[in-house]
C-alpha cells in the first residue's frame, strides 16, 4: 500500500513550515509573522450574524417560526446522523486509546507540554461546561422524574422515574459528549502539530482528501461553524444574563430590566475579552484555575450539607441503569424514536453539543501540545467525564429529594421558568443565602471562562499566521467576536426573541454532524498507520 505523501512544498519539513493550503502557515522569510485577518473566514459569518439579529428584531415570530421548522425537520429526519456520529465518536475514542495512535505524541517525541497537568485539565473543564452544567443538573432529572418517556410505561414520580431521570442526566452529560469533543480534537492536533497542516478545520480532512481538496473546503467550513459557535455562546450567554439577573432579583430585589441585562452582560463581555486577550498562559488560566477550584469547592459543600445518602443511592441505581438507558434510550431509540422523547432530548442534545465541537476542538487541541493522544483522552473524556458524574449525581439527586419531600420545585419550574429550580434548591440548604451568592458568582465564571476559550480560537480560525511559534490572533480580533456575542445576546433578551438565535446555534449542529463523521473517518485512518501521516516524528522528512 502506498505510504501517505507530502512534498516538501507541500507540507514542509519540522524547520520550514509551509503549506499551499493557503498561507495561513508562517514563510520564512516574511517580513511580518503576526497573524492577519482571513477575510474569507470572517467577514461571511459576521455578517450573517448581524443579518440574522436584524431579521429577528424585525419579524421575530416568522423567523422563529422559519428557522424553528427547519431545525425540527433536521431533528426529525436526521436524528439518526447525530445518534450514529454520537455514538461511533465514543467507540473510535475506545478504539484510539488501545491502538498505537495513544502513544503518539502530539508535536512530535520531544514536545514538552505548554502546562501543568492541573492547569490544563482545568482549562479543559471549564472551557467544555460553560453554564449548563449549572442550569440542566437540576433542572433537567426534575423534568425526567415528572415526565419520562412514554414509551418506556414508567409512571411519572415514581422510583423507577428516578432512576430513569438519574441515568439519562449521566447519559447526556458525561462519556458520549466528550467523545464528540475528543474525537474532533484529537484530529486537529495531530493534523497542526504533527502533520504541520495550517490551523484550519479543513485541515482534519487531509488524510481523506489531501491538502488541495481539503483546502478549498477548508474556508467553507471555518465560516460555517464560527457562525454556528457565536450563535450558540450568544443563546447560551442570554440564559446566564437572564439566570445571573433572577438571582440579583431574589436577593436585592434588583429589577428583571434591559439596563440590568446590559449591564450583566458589558461586565461578562469585558472580562472575557480581557482574559482573552492577556493570553493562553495568562487570563484564560489564570481564570479557569479560579473556576475549577471554585466548582469543586461548590460540588464538595452540597455534598457535604446536601442529602448524602440520598445522593448515594439515586447516584448508584442512575449508574446501574445507565447502560440500558445508553444503549435502549440513547442508540436505539435515537435511530428508530418510537415518539418525540429522543429528538426533544437525546438527539438535540447530540446536535447542541456538534454544533459547539468544531471551533472548541480547535482550543482544546492546541493546548494539548507536548501530550500524548491517550493523555488527552484520559484528561479531556475519563476525567471530564468523571466530574460530571459527580456534579451531576450530587446536584439531580439533592433536587429530587428536596421534590420528593415537598419542596415545590416542579411548580415552581413550571410557574417561573427552569431558571428558578437552581436558586429554589440552593436556598433551601444550609447558608442558602451566602451559597446563592456563590453560585451566581460560579455561573459568571464559568462563561467567562468557556468564552475567553472559545474567543482566542475564533480569533485564530479567522486569522492567517497562526503557528506554533505565533498562536496567538490579533487582540482587536478577539474584541469583536466577544462584543458581537455579547451584543447579541443583550439584544435579543432585550428586544427579541432569543429563540431565534439559539435555533440557528443548533442548526450549526447539522453541517458539524457531516463534518464530523468525515472526521471520525480520517481519525480512523490515521489510526491504523500514524507514522504515515506523522511528519514531526519522521525527522523532519515528509512520509514516502
Amino acid at each position: 500500500m502506498a505510504r501517505f505523501q507530502l512534498s516538501p512544498d507541500s507540507v514542509g519539513t519540522r524547520r520550514n513550515k509551509i503549506s499551499p493550503m493557503n498561507d495561513i502557515a508562517r514563510q520564512p522569510d516574511s517580513p511580518d509573522p503576526t497573524p492577519k485577518l482571513n477575510s474569507i473566514v470572517f467577514w461571511p459569518p459576521f455578517l450573517l450574524l448581524v443579518a440574522a439579529v436584524g431579521l429577528n428584531l424585525l419579524m421575530p415570530k416568522a423567523f422563529g417560526e422559519v428557522v424553528g421548522g427547519v431545525n425540527d425537520w433536521l431533528l426529525k429526519y436526521f436524528g439518526w446522523l447525530y445518534t450514529t456520529t454520537a455514538f461511533v465518536s465514543l467507540a473510535l475514542c475506545v478504539w484510539v486509546g488501545t491502538t498505537g495512535l495513544g502513544a503518539v505524541r502530539l508535536g512530535g517525541r520531544s514536545a514538552k507540554p505548554l502546562m501543568s497537568f492541573w492547569n490544563w485539565f482545568a482549562i479543559t473543564l471549564c472551557t467544555t461546561i460553560a453554564t449548563g452544567i449549572l442550569f440542566w443538573s437540576t433542572a433537567e432529572p426534575l423534568t425526567h422524574y415528572s415526565d419520562p418517556p412514554r414509551f418506556l410505561k414508567i409512571e411519572p414520580q415514581s422510583v423507577a422515574a428516578e432512576r430513569f431521570a438519574m441515568s439519562a442526566l449521566f447519559l447526556h452529560w458525561t462519556i458520549v459528549p466528550y467523545s464528540i469533543y475528543c474525537v474532533a480534537s484529537i484530529m486537529f492536533a495531530f493534523a497542526f502539530y504533527n502533520m504541520k497542516l495550517p490551523f484550519s478545520l479543513g485541515s482534519m480532512l487531509v488524510p481523506l482528501f489531501g491538502p488541495q481538496k481539503s483546502a478549498t473546503i477548508g474556508p467553507v467550513i471555518d465560516s460555517v461553524c464560527l457562525y454556528a459557535l457565536v450563535a450558540g455562546m450568544a443563546a447560551t450567554l442570554g440564559t446566564g444574563i437572564l439566570t445571573i439577573s433572577g438571582g440579583l432579583h431574589s436577593i436585592f430585589g434588583w429589577p428583571r430590566s434591559a439596563l440590568v441585562w446590559a449591564l450583566i452582560a458589558a461586565a461578562i463581555v469585558v472580562t472575557f475579552i480581557v482574559s482573552s486577550a492577556t493570553g493562553l498562559m495568562r487570563g484564560i488560566r489564570i481564570l479557569s484555575d479560579i473556576n475549577a477550584k471554585g466548582l469543586f469547592a461548590l460540588g464538595l459543600f452540597v455534598l457535604v450539607v446536601g442529602p448524602i445518602g440520598k445522593i448515594v443511592s439515586a447516584s448508584f441505581w442512575g449508574a446501574v441503569d445507565f447502560g440500558w438507558v445508553f444503549l435502549r434510550t440513547g442508540l436505539v431509540e435515537g435511530l428508530f424514536p418510537q415518539d418525540e422523547w429522543a429528538t426533544k432530548w437525546s438527539i438535540f442534545y447530540w446536535a447542541v453539543w456538534m454544533a459547539w465541537t468544531p471551533v472548541t476542538a480547535c482550543f482544546l487541541g492546541r493546548i494539548a501540545y507536548g501530550r500524548t493522544v491517550r493523555e488527552f483522552l484520559f484528561v479531556n473524556l475519563v476525567l471530564s467525564s468523571l466530574f460530571a458524574f459527580v456534579w451531576m449525581a450530587v446536584w439531580g439527586a439533592t433536587t429530587l429529594h428536596l421534590e420528593q419531600q415537598g419542596g415545590g420545585l416542579l411548580r415552581a419550574m413550571q410557574e417561573q421558568g427552569a431558571e428558578t429550580v437552581s436558586f429554589a434548591v440552593i436556598s433551601a440548604l444550609p447558608w442558602g443565602a451566602v451559597l446563592v451568592i456563590f453560585y451566581i458568582v460560579s455561573a459568571f465564571v464559568c462563561f467567562v471562562t468557556s468564552a475567553d476559550s472559545n474567543t482566542t480560537a475564533m480569533a485564530s480560525l479567522s486569522s492567517k499566521g497562526v503557528t506554533l511559534e505565533n498562536p496567538e490572533a490579533k487582540t482587536w480580533l478577539k474584541v469583536v467576536w466577544g462584543t458581537l456575542v455579547g451584543t447579541v445576546a443583550w439584544v435579543m433578551i432585550a428586544f427579541a426573541d432569543v429563540e431565534g438565535i439559539k435555533i440557528l446555534s443548533y442548526l450549526g449542529g447539522f453541517p458539524a454532524a457531516c463534518l464530523l463523521m468525515v472526521v471520525v473517518v480520517a481519525l480512523f485512518r490515521v489510526s491504523l498507520n500514524p507514522a504515515r501521516y506523522d511528519i514531526v516524528d519522521s525527522e523532519g522528512q515528509p512520509a514516502e
